[in-house]
């Protein structure tokens, strides 16, 4: 039987005191009057503003609308293309949460960005891969080849760790999840790296040699990272908590009615089932 998501007490009460949504933004209310019984029955209808990448986040919280509709809660879905952008209209207060970044990113965000966002759970991992581009595998590398990675801090070092587990860098231990290409102590095969936007990768594949791309990009871009990842993160590492992906919202708000609620829905087994079926491995769901 598909699990459906019963809210506590406390979310049928504060539904029943006209909340607004999450964050700063505000709830639009509907009222239906039940004329046959002579009173009026307010029916009010909590308004959840989450800004998602288009793939998989946009895509798996439509899956979730049914869900929280029965809920009293309309999930409003804007999908933005650029990182960046969904931190800032959550600390704005346009959109009452996101759902396309891990952990690592986010506090890198708040730290260069003077921000308190924080998650009000993990949803999902997505391992990174490499992808083939001039050259066809690892082992067919040349030296001097060509490889782009993400030019943000905690992606690219992701990066670089995944390609110094295949043995093709080595990395100075200490870098851990801050490496950049200057913490690579040893590249025997000259390996020259371009910084992009993680979300330009996937778009310029045929310009480099090899490219790690994010799982995200890399559906857009029309690649199964299932089977067309050269390698890929092992999705039973510590990898798959540090880098899950996560809902963020302001500090103060994780834990108020609507956002459990969506967290709580995206953990079920309808949605799990969803993911798993969709994405084939691509996008692994997190209990």
């Amino acid at each position: 039987m598909k699990k459906r998501i019963v809210l506590s007490g406390l979310l049928a009460a504060a539904l029943t005191l006209s909340l607004t949504a999450c964050g700063d933004s505000q709830a639009d209310t509907s009222t239906d009057t039940d004329a046959a019984e002579g009173g009026d029955t307010a029916a009010e209808t909590v308004v959840l503003k989450v800004a998602a990448s288009p793939t998989p986040h946009a895509e798996i919280l439509e899956q979730v609308k049914p869900i929280l509709a029965e809920q009293g809660i309309d999930l409003q879905v804007t999908e933005y293309s650029d990182y960046p952008i969904q931190n800032t209209v959550v600390d704005e207060g346009e959109e009452d949460a996101n759902y396309f970044q891990h952990t690592p990113y986010l506090e890198q965000f708040n730290a260069e960005n003077g921000t308190d966002l924080v998650s009000a759970g993990k949803i999902h991992y997505e391992p990174m891969g490499v992808y083939a581009g001039k050259t066809d595998s690892l082992e067919n590398l040349a030296d001097g080849a060509t490889i782009a990675v993400p030019n943000d801090a905690t992606n690219e070092a992701r990066a670089l760790q995944l390609l110094a587990a295949q043995g093709l860098i080595e990395i100075d231990p200490e870098a851990g999840l801050n490496a950049t290409p200057n913490d690579i102590t040893s590249n025997p095969k000259n390996l020259e790296f371009t910084e992009l936007d993680a979300s330009m990768i996937a778009n310029t594949i045929d310009e480099f040699d090899l490219n790690v791309i994010n799982s995200n990009y890399a559906l857009q871009a029309g690649l199964n990272p299932a089977e067309d990842a050269l390698v890929s993160e092992d999705a039973s590492s510590d990898a798959a908590q540090t880098y899950a992906n996560i809902i963020a919202v302001k500090a103060g708000h994780e834990n108020d009615p609507a956002i459990v609620a969506l967290v709580e829905a995206l953990h079920s087994e309808e949605i799990q089932e969803f993911i798993n079926s969709t994405y084939q491995g691509s996008v692994l769901p997190i209990d």
